[in-house]
C-alpha cells in the first residue's frame, strides 16, 4: 500500500480541567511514594475513578483519602485496580484486526529480510489478550513454525496484577468466545475448565512493567500496537508518547491505535494507512530523540561552555539513575545522599529519604546489616562484599542480592563516604526487560549528546482561519469521543462485576431452594403435626401431619395469628406454655390437651413446645395424639 497524503494530527485530549489542588497533591504523593505517575492522565477521568474508590471506602475528600493511603499500604492496590480499567478481549474490534492481518501484515513481512527478527510491541497490554491476539495473527500469516523463528513480541503495562495474569496465558472459556473453534483448538490447550496459550508461541512473548509516559521505549520495532490507551492521557502527555512511539518504530513501521483514538497534529511523524481502522505508518526522516522528563532535560539556552559541562553532568546523572543495579550513597556523616531509580523500585525508598540518617531506613539492616559492613569497609579501606543476601518479599518469593560496600576517599585522603551496590542475582523476567530498556535508553541518550548537528525545529506558518475552526471542531469532537469511550469501558467493567455478582446470587438461590425443598420434605414426612410459630405468634409452617389432624390446609393458616384460628385444639390452654418458651428459650415438657380432630372424634393431644433453633424468635409445636392404655376403649 502507498502512504496516504491525508493530514495526520495528534489526539487533542480533553479541554483543560479546573485544577483541584487537593487532587494534584494526591497524585504527587502517589507518584513519589509508589512510582505510579498519573499526572499526565485526564483529570476528569482520574477524578471520577478516584472518587469511585473513595465512595467504596466511605472517605469524603482527597486529603482524608491520602491519610488512608499513608496508614494502609494495601489500599494502593485497590486504588490502582480502580484507576487502571483493564477492559480487553481477544481481537477486540474484529474488523480492524481482520484488516491488519489480511492487508498490512503480509506487506510488513514482505519488506523484511526472511532471516531477520520481526519485533512487535503491545503497549498497555493489560491481562494479555491483545498480545496473544497479535501472536495468533502473525502465526496465521507466517505459519506457526516460521512464527516461532521470526517473531519477537513485547507486552507491557503499568499494572503488575494484570501482567501476572498475562504471563500465565491461561483464560476461561468465556474469554475465548470471540475466537472460532478452529482457532481456539489450534492455539490453546485445555487445562481443566480453562485454556492455556500454546507454549511454543508463548516463549516468543516477553511481558514486563513499562510506563509509556516515563520509561524509554523499546526500539527497532516493525509494529507498535497501543489501543484505547492514549485516550486516558491529556494532550501534552499524548504528544510526548507519540514522540517516543515514532522513535521506537523503524522507518516504515506501523502504528495500530484504538477506535477512539485519532492523530490530529503529528502529520510530520505518521502517515495514514487506514483512518477507519486507525492504522498509521511512520514517515521517513530524522528521528527526534524521545522527550526526557523535565528534571533530565538540557537547558539549550546555556552558553556553549556551561552547556558542555551540563551535558557531561547529565550523562553522569543519567548513567547513575538508569543503572541496572541499585546504588546507595552514604556520606561521611552517615546520611543518605544517593538513591538511584533501581534502588527505589527494589526497596520502596523515595527521594524524600535523601538526607535522612541511614540508621532510620529499613535498608540499613535488611537484606543485610549495612552499618557493620560500612564500618568494616572504612576501617580496612577496601571493598567489602556479601554474596546471595536473602530478602523475603512474600512467603513464596525470595530475592537474592550481591552487596558491594566500597569506601570513598577524597584527594586529601579524607573520608568522603561509601557507595553500596545491590546486584539482584535472581534475574526475573521483568528485571531483565528493564535492564534491556535502560541500556537502550542510555545508548540513545549518549548518541544524541554526542551529536553536534541537531536539527532545529521550525515553527509552522499560521493556518488559515477556516482550517483553525475545523481543527477546533475536530478536537472538541475527538475529546467527546474519547470521554464516551472511557465511560463505556468503565460501564463494561461494572457490568462484568454485576454479572459475577448475579452468578453468585444464582448459586446461592439454588442452594436455598434445595435446602427449602429438603426441609419441606422432612416436615411432610413427619406423621405428627408440626406447627412453627414466630415471635409475633403467627403461623410460619403447618405440615401435612397438622393438616391430617385438624383439617386445615397450610395455605389457609399461613401468616395467621395462631390463637385466632378456629379448629379442634383449644389453643388458649397453650398460651402460657408458648409464652414461657419464647421468654426462656428452653424446651417445655409435653402438655396433654383434650381436643377434637378433623373427623369430630375426641382425642387427647400431647403438645411439646420447643424454641426455634435455640433462639427466642419463635417456637415449634409438636402435636401428637395420645393413645389410650391397652384394653381401654376410647369413647367417641
Amino acid at each position: 500500500m502507498t502512504e496516504s497524503n491525508e493530514e495526520v494530527m495528534t489526539v487533542p485530549g480533553d479541554e483543560p480541567d479546573a485544577v483541584d489542588p487537593a487532587l494534584e497533591e494526591l497524585l504527587l504523593f502517589i507518584r513519589d511514594s509508589r512510582g505510579f505517575d498519573f499526572t499526565g492522565y485526564k483529570r476528569s477521568t482520574l477524578s471520577r475513578r478516584i472518587r469511585k474508590r473513595m465512595q467504596d471506602v466511605d472517605v469524603a475528600d482527597y486529603v482524608a483519602y491520602r491519610d488512608l493511603l499513608e496508614s494502609n499500604a494495601e489500599e494502593f492496590r485497590y486504588l490502582f485496580n480502580t484507576i487502571l480499567i483493564n477492559v480487553t478481549s481477544f481481537f477486540r474490534d474484529l474488523d480492524a484486526w481482520h484488516y491488519l492481518q489480511r492487508e498490512m501484515l503480509p506487506e510488513l513481512l514482505a519488506n523484511t529480510e526472511p532471516d531477520s527478527e520481526t519485533r512487535i510491541w503491545s503497549a498497555g497490554c493489560s491481562s494479555g489478550e491483545e498480545t496473544y491476539s497479535l501472536m495468533i495473527a502473525f502465526a496465521e500469516v507466517l505459519g506457526i513454525e516460521e512464527c516461532t523463528r521470526r517473531v519477537k513480541l513485547y507486552g507491557t503495562d503499568v499494572d503488575e496484577e494484570a501482567l501476572r495474569d498475562a504471563r500465565t496465558g491461561v483464560y476461561p472459556a468465556k474469554a475465548l468466545a470471540q475466537l472460532s473453534g478452529e482457532l481456539r483448538d489450534r492455539y490453546f490447550e485445555p487445562i481443566g475448565d480453562k485454556f492455556a496459550f500454546r507454549s511454543d508461541l508463548r516463549r516468543r512473548v516477553i511481558f514486563g512493567r513499562h510506563d509509556i509516559t516515563r520509561d524509554a521505549p523499546i526500539s527497532r520495532l516493525d509494529l507498535l500496537v497501543c489501543r484505547n490507551t492514549l485516550m486516558y492521557f491529556n494532550a501534552e502527555a499524548q504528544s510526548q508518547i507519540l514522540d517516543r512511539f515514532r522513535f521506537a518504530l523503524r522507518e516504515g513501521g506501523l502504528l495500530f491505535l484504538g477506535k477512539a483514538e485519532l492523530l490530529l497534529a503529528e502529520g510530520e511523524l505518521f502517515g495514514v494507512m487506514n483512518m477507519r481502522q486507525r492504522i498509521f505508518r511512520r514517515r521517513a526522516g530524522q528521528v527526534r530523540p524521545p522527550r526526557l522528563p523535565n528534571h533530565t532535560r538540557l537547558d539549550l539556552d546555556l552558553g556553549s561552555e556551561v552547556q558542555g559541562l551540563a551535558k557531561k553532568r547529565q550523562l553522569g546523572e543519567l548513567a547513575l539513575e538508569t543503572a541496572p543495579l541499585g546504588v546507595l550513597g552514604v556520606d561521611a556523616e552517615g546520611k543518605v545522599c544517593i538513591l538511584n531509580s533501581q534502588l527505589r523500585s527494589q526497596f520502596g525508598v523515595t527521594p524524600h529519604d535523601i538526607g535522612r540518617p541511614l540508621s532510620e531506613l529499613e535498608i540499613s539492616y535488611r537484606p543485610v546489616e549495612l552499618r557493620s559492613l560500612i564500618q568494616q569497609a572504612r576501617s580496612e579501606r577496601r571493598t567489602v562484599r556479601v554474596s546471595s543476601a536473602e530478602r523475603k518479599i512474600s512467603p513464596a518469593e525470595i530475592q537474592y542480592f550481591d552487596v558491594h560496600v566500597q569506601p570513598l576517599w577524597g584527594s586529601d585522603g579524607s573520608d568522603a563516604g561509601v557507595v553500596v551496590n545491590f546486584v539482584d542475582t535472581t534475574v526475573p523476567t521483568r528485571l531483565a526487560l528493564e535492564v534491556k530498556v535502560r541500556r537502550e535508553e542510555l545508548e540513545t541518550a549518549y548518541e544524541q549528546l554526542q551529536s553536534t548537528n541537531e536539527e532545529l525545529e521550525t515553527t509552522n506558518e499560521e493556518l488559515q482561519s477556516s482550517i483553525e475552526e475545523l481543527e477546533t471542531t475536530n478536537e472538541e469532537l475527538q475529546s467527546t469521543n474519547e470521554e464516551l469511550e472511557t465511560t463505556n469501558e468503565e460501564l463494561q467493567s461494572g457490568n462484568e462485576e454485576l454479572e459475577t455478582m448475579n452468578e453468585e446470587m444464582r448459586i446461592r438461590t439454588d442452594e436455598l431452594n434445595e435446602t427449602r425443598t429438603f426441609l419441606e420434605g422432612v416436615l411432610s414426612s413427619v406423621a405428627a403435626g408440626v406447627v412453627v410459630i414466630d415471635d409475633q405468634l403467627r403461623v410460619r409452617s403447618w405440615n401435612r401431619g397438622a393438616e391430617e389432624m385438624w383439617g386445615l390446609r397450610a395455605e389457609e393458616v399461613q401468616r395467621q395469628a395462631f390463637f385466632a384460628l378456629d379448629f379442634g385444639l383449644p389453643t388458649r390452654l397453650l398460651h402460657e406454655t408458648i409464652q414461657r418458651c419464647l421468654k426462656t428459650g428452653r424446651r417445655d415438657s409435653p402438655v396433654e390437651v383434650p381436643a377434637v380432630n378433623r373427623i369430630g372424634r375426641s382425642i387427647i393431644c400431647a403438645v411439646t413446645c420447643s424454641p426455634l433453633a435455640g433462639t427466642r424468635d419463635g417456637v415449634v409445636l409438636l402435636l401428637e395424639e395420645v393413645l389410650p392404655p391397652t384394653g381401654v376403649e376410647q369413647a367417641d
